[in-house]
């Protein structure tokens, strides 16, 4: 079951402006950083399903996040199909992301009333997921579908639509800024926030501060 309810979790989304995307095999790891990343003012947070026996790593996080990162909202990417969809719902899932859309992942997770975000590269993609019900829709990969450009053109005429993009988002001010200023929900970043050196090192720290720092350039260009 879903910690937090759908409003919350788009609240939080929409909130920091910022999701996390994530993976690793090792469970301490995956605890590490995303414990480093809730303080660095994270809430919403994207463990990947890309490597074998992930839901296991996942169901251990999820634990570890209502303990020790009480006010975290985690939802799991990379899906594809509803019957992973609803594994992950039944491990507590607050949000499921993919990097494309599929109207039955919508249906399974209307059903439970937790946000699916899908990935879309089209207006007309973006307008069958809002049908479906996906209240944030996911542009991917946004780098090469347009950049900030598509965001804006999306934007003008459907005013009411909230985006999330993940790909080609670096946590500098000049990427970020423009991301902000074409009229995005949220940003999804991964190997920029989470750098394979750090990482290794385990600088935990680092994490941390790439996340405030992000966080910081996002609320600023928001005013």
């Amino acid at each position: 079951m879903a910690r937090f309810s759908k409003m919350q979790v788009l609240s939080a989304v929409a909130a920091t402006g910022m999701v996390p995307v994530f993976y690793n095999k090792d469970i301490e790891v995956a605890q590490k950083v995303l414990k480093a990343c809730y303080d660095g003012g994270v809430r919403a947070f994207e463990f990947t399903n890309r490597g074998d026996f992930a839901q296991e790593v996942f169901a251990q996080l999820v634990k570890f996040a209502a303990k020790e990162c009480p006010e975290m909202v985690l939802g799991v990417g990379t899906v594809v199909d509803a019957g992973t969809a609803s594994l992950y719902l039944q491990l507590g899932a607050n949000f499921v992301v993919g990097p494309l859309f599929n109207p039955d992942v919508a249906k399974v997770c209307n059903r439970r009333l937790v946000p699916y975000m899908p990935g879309c590269g089209s207006v007309s993609e973006i307008g069958f997921a809002q049908e479906a019900g996906c209240d944030l829709c996911k542009v991917f990969p946004a780098g090469n579908v347009g950049g900030p450009s598509f965001v804006k053109n999306v934007m003008a005429p459907m005013p009411w639509t909230m985006l999330m993009v993940t790909g080609a988002v670096e946590p500098t001010e000049e990427n970020l800024s423009a991301w902000v200023k074409a009229g995005v929900t949220a940003v999804g970043m991964g190997s920029m926030l989470f750098p394979k050196d750090v990482i290794a090192a385990e600088n935990w720290g680092a994490i941390t501060k790439l996340c405030t720092e992000a966080l910081a350039i996002i609320a600023k260009y928001r005013k």
